[in-house]
Formats: C-alpha cells, sequence, structure tokens
C-alpha cells in the first residue's frame, strides 16, 4: 500500500511547549496580517500532554509575549509561588539555606507551580482555534528528503505491523506530510534530530549534549501535611558527593504536590539505580513526613537536557529547525526549560512565517542562529553556561563555584567551563565500584519500579516490532554484563532491560520488556556502547500522564 500525503507550509513534530509556542504565533502572525500560513502539528502520545512530564514551576515571561492575556483566557497556573526552601541534605538531617543567598537565576518569585501537561492541552486548544491542524496519535517514524537533500517533511509510522516486521489484519500504512519548513520539537534526545544532528553536522565543533534523568510522582497529601505555593528543593543525600542530583517538591493546588529527583546521567557506579535513589530520598527524616498518609497518583520519568549552551547545536539545516529541548534550550540554574523552548518556537514562526510570505522562501532560515542568539533566552544560556560544568568539582565545588558565578559575577564571567564528556563515557567497570544496598520499599513512602509504573498508565501495542533496538545482539552480555554488570538494569526507570538465566543460573540473555517503556529516552543516552538506539514505537503508545 502507497502511503497518502498531504501538503503544508510548516510541520511541527510534538506537542511540547516548544512546538506549540510555534504553532500559535504562525497562526497570530496570519490573523494579525491577513495572510495564510497552513500549520500542521502531530504528536505521538495519544493527545497533546499524554507525553509531557515536568516539576514544574513556569517563568511565565514567553506566555506573557505569546498570550499576553492568558489569565483571562484560563490558562491552568493556579498556584502562584509562596514561599521557596533549599536544603542540603544528610543521611539523618539537613539544614536550609537562607533564601537571599541562593543565586538570583534559583528565586522563583513571580513563577506559577504547574502541570506542565495541562498547560500543554491548554496551549492545543488555544491552537487548534487559531487554525492549526494538531494530529495526536501519530509518530513521526522518517524524516523525507527531497532530491536537494533537503528536509521536505516527515512520514509518520505504519499502524498494525506485526512483532515479525509484517503487515497484520490491521496494517495501516503511514503519511507523508510534505512542508516548505519541519519543526523538530520531540523533547530531550528526540530521535529524528538525533539523526538530523547527524546527517547535517549539526554538533561539529560543540560539546556533547549532557544530561540527567527526572523521576517524579504527583501525590494526594494530608491537609496539615500542604502548603499551598511551597517551592522546596535539595541537594546532598542520597547522592554521595561526586554524583550530580537533587530534589524538588512543589505544593499545587487542591492538596497536591509534586516530588521528583534528578541524577545526572554522567554518574560513574554502574550499581546506581536512579529510580531507586528517588525511593530512598522520599524516606528522609525531613521529607518523609509530607506524605505520610498521603497517597500516590501518577509516576513517570523523562531525560532532560543538561548541557546547556556550550552543547547547543546547528539548530537550522535546509528545509527546517530543531526547537526547544529538540536543541537542548534548558536553562538548568533555574531549573526550568517551558519558558527558553516557547521562545525558541516563537523565534522559529516569525522567521519562518516571514520567509514564507515574503516570496520565495529560502531554503533554510539560516538567520535563525543569529535570531536566537540576539533573544533574552539566549542571553539566560550564557549567564547560565558555567553552573552545570562546575559539579565536575564534586558538591562542594560546584556548589562553591555557582556562588562565584551566579552572585558575585552575575553570570558574565570571561571564560566557558567544559563538560568534556558524553555521558555513555562515564561508567566505571563494575569491578572498581561497591554494589549500591538499596532499602526495600514499604509500599507506603517507597515502592517497586512494576507497581509505580502501573501508575503510568504506559501501555503499547504488543504485538509490534519492539521499538528499543540493538546494533549488536551480543554486546548485551559480552560487554554490558561482563564489564558492567548490566547497568541497563538500573538506569532504565520502568523495568524495561531483565538479564535472564536458565535455573541453574547459566546462559544469561537480555530481555526486553518494551511494553513498559515510558519514553525517557535514558538507555539511548546512557548505554555504554551505544548499542541500544531508541525508535519510535506506533503512535498513541507509551505513558499517559494525567497532570504531570
Amino acid at each position: 500500500m502507497e502511503r497518502d500525503s498531504m501538503e503544508y507550509d510548516v510541520v511541527i513534530v510534538g506537542g511540547g511547549p516548544a512546538g506549540l509556542a510555534a504553532a500559535i504565533r504562525l497562526k497570530q502572525l496570519c490573523g494579525e496580517q491577513e495572510k495564510d500560513v497552513s500549520v500542521c502539528l502531530i504528536e505521538k502520545g495519544s493527545e497533546v500532554g499524554a507525553h509531557i512530564l515536568s516539576g514544574a514551576v513556569l517563568e511565565t515571561r514567553a506566555l506573557d509575549e505569546l498570550i499576553p492575556d492568558w489569565a483571562e483566557q484560563g490558562a491552568p497556573l493556579n498556584t502562584p509561588v509562596t514561599d521557596e526552601k533549599f536544603m542540603f541534605l544528610s543521611e539523618t538531617g539537613g539544614f536550609s539555606i537562607p533564601t537571599f543567598l541562593l543565586p538570583p537565576p534559583m528565586h522563583n518569585k513571580g513563577n506559577y507551580i504547574i502541570s506542565l501537561g495541562n498547560l500543554c492541552r491548554w496551549l492545543g486548544e488555544q491552537a487548534e482555534a487559531l487554525g492549526v491542524e494538531i494530529y495526536p496519535g501519530f509518530a513521526a517514524s522518517e524524516v523525507l528528503f527531497d532530491d536537494a537533500g533537503a528536509v521536505r517533511g516527515v512520514a509518520t509510522g505504519d499502524m498494525g505491523v506485526t512483532r515479525e516486521g509484517e503487515q497484520g489484519p490491521n496494517y495501516q500504512p503511514g503519511m507523508e506530510l510534505h512542508a516548505k519548513y519541519t519543526f523538530f520539537a520531540e523533547g530531550c534526545r528526540g530521535h529524528l534530530g538525533k539523526d538530523l544532528m547527524e546527517r547535517f553536522g549539526l554538533r561539529d565543533g560543540v560539546e556533547a549534549q549532557t544530561y540527567g534523568i527526572g523521576l517524579k510522582e504527583l501525590w494526594e497529601v494530608e491537609p496539615e501535611n500542604h502548603q499551598e505555593g511551597l517551592v522546596l528543593h535539595t541537594a546532598g543525600w542520597p547522592m554521595d558527593s561526586d554524583t550530580y542530583g537533587g530534589s524538588f517538591l512543589y505544593h499545587l493546588e487542591n492538596n497536591m504536590v509534586s516530588v521528583g529527583y534528578v541524577v545526572g546521567l554522567d554518574y560513574r557506579n554502574p550499581y546506581l539505580s536512579p529510580y531507586e535513589e528517588f525511593q530512598r530520598f522520599k524516606t528522609h527524616p525531613k521529607i518523609r513526613s509530607t506524605f505520610e498518609g498521603g497517597r500516590r497518583v501518577a509516576y513517570g520519568a523523562r531525560a532532560i537536557n543538561e548541557g546547556g549552551l556550550q552543547s547547543l547545536p546547528k539548530m537550522s539545516f535546509p528545509g527546517g529547525l530543531l526547537i526547544g529541548c529538540d536543541a537542548g534550550t534548558v536553562n538548568m540554574p533555574k531549573i526550568k526549560g517551558s519558558h527558553t523552548a516557547m521562545k525558541s518556537g516563537m523565534i522559529a514562526a516569525e522567521l519562518a512565517f516571514e520567509a514564507l510570505t515574503g516570496g520565495a522562501p529560502e531554503p533554510e532560515l539560516a538567520g535563525y542562529g543569529d535570531a536566537f542568539r540576539a533573544s533574552w533566552a539566549y542571553k539566560e544560556l550564557h549567564e547560565a553556561r558555567n553552573v552545570r560544568p562546575a559539579f565536575k568539582w564534586g558538591l562542594l565545588g560546584g556548589t562553591l563555584y555557582t556562588g562565584i558565578d551566579q552572585v558575585l559575577l552575575r553570570g558574565k564571567a570571561p571564560w566557558t567551563l567544559s563538560h568534556g564528556h558524553a555521558d555513555h563515557e562515564t561508567l566505571s567497570k563494575a569491578a572498581d565500584c561497591k554494589p549500591i544496598d538499596y532499602p526495600k520499599p514499604d509500599g507506603k513512602i517507597s515502592f517497586d519500579r512494576l507497581t509505580n509504573l502501573s501508575f503510568s498508565a504506559t501501555n503499547h501495542e504488543e504485538d509490534q516490532p519492539i521499538h528499543l533496538t540493538l546494533r549488536d545482539d551480543a554486546v548485551p552480555i559480552e560487554i554490558n554484563l561482563a564489564d558492567y554488570d548490566a547497568p541497563e538494569q538500573r538506569y532504565c526507570p520502568a523495568g524495561v532491560y531483565e538479564i535472564v538465566r536458565e535455573e541453574d543460573g547459566t546462559n544469561p540473555r537480555l530481555q526486553i520488556n518494551a511494553q513498559n517503556c515510558v519514553h525517557c529516552k535514558t538507555c539511548d543516552i546512557k548505554d555504554p556502547t551505544q548499542n541500544i538506539k531508541w525508535v519510535v514505537p506506533e503512535g498513541g503508545g507509551g505513558p499517559n500522564y494525567p497532570n504531570m
């Protein structure tokens, strides 16, 4: 069966903050200038917001620019920040840092505690009202190129392909979406964005991206344990001083609390489990009381770009742009990326609109780099650039340097620190590391992975090709297990990877439980030989996050 095709001026891949902001801005410009630009947005989740997971505290700067009357329009920003705390934890205690000593980017006055998924659902409604065609449940599986090698759109994945790769009884071919410009807004470690960077050399001359994995639960807590508007961050325990990580607790409305933990994926000990560190964190005496008597409502995980300015690729190429977290526009000291992602999408929209309505459009929006560098989003990333790499000196060294860089120098140091690695390069051999003895979950505050996974509403059509592919089937046993004790068993937050053996303990093999995958992309990032490649499953599969 041949694929049908549809023609648009702009196709946007991904229904997160960057993609939706770009779509809205394009249609706003159409209304303001009485022009017509056709815009299509596709989203691999079952609905807009289904795959969105973030803390999240939102700085409204980009939203204020995009939709100044967002409050009157009913945007789901219901919880202004009323108090904030930062704590350093030891195993049994901890102490707070006075707020006035925190670097300016870490202050949250004027910000809102939100569900980013719900904000994206609302942005999707605004986009559709302006005339954007939005198709959730359609996963872009392939980039299309014209005869000159420029991007000419994307193809959505075939549906109804069996595990063996054959056309099943419900087979439907994917659709080709052709566009003059295609914006890739897939989020962190987008699989198409990754391929585009390699094809067009977009990472030439820039540092490797570095990442964290963020794990999150949403809780309904007892009223006496709730303080609406409180933002709490911690550093220290349970991480050792050489491993980058920290937590957040955000108190939303209606006795709801978002709690999460972020672990830098440049960690060295292959026995470390980010998921187990998260569960252990919640048992700390200063943290556990928040959740006593409460109930967990949802769970999820997602990788986060941490590289900042040093790791930004060239964002334009013939026929398209990388925007938002597909490029890596997160501001790590702020612990925020939604506002910068939205701004990157808005800049993309303005350049594309000008090109599309000003005569024959250029094959590449080559001015995007200069336009982004002229924006406040770039200025933020420039001022923040030295914070994350400073933590290669450990918690104490990184904290002291951050104070100097952000408080005394205000991000204007005349040097730029280097990350100096890709995350898959940092694991030490298992023989050189000490196994970590994690406590057994109590089922009240801490939970096992598979029980928690059920609270992500993750589902995939079972009879489809496994989307967690191996370049070499021998590597998981001959290298990963032999040298690193199969770290994929521990860095995956959803129990996708298991080493199974015969009853007598012989013949180990890697079992991939692809049904469990929450699309966090950690395996694609941290696998030490880069043997695991995440490719897109059928559209509509994966998590279905409520209010995350």
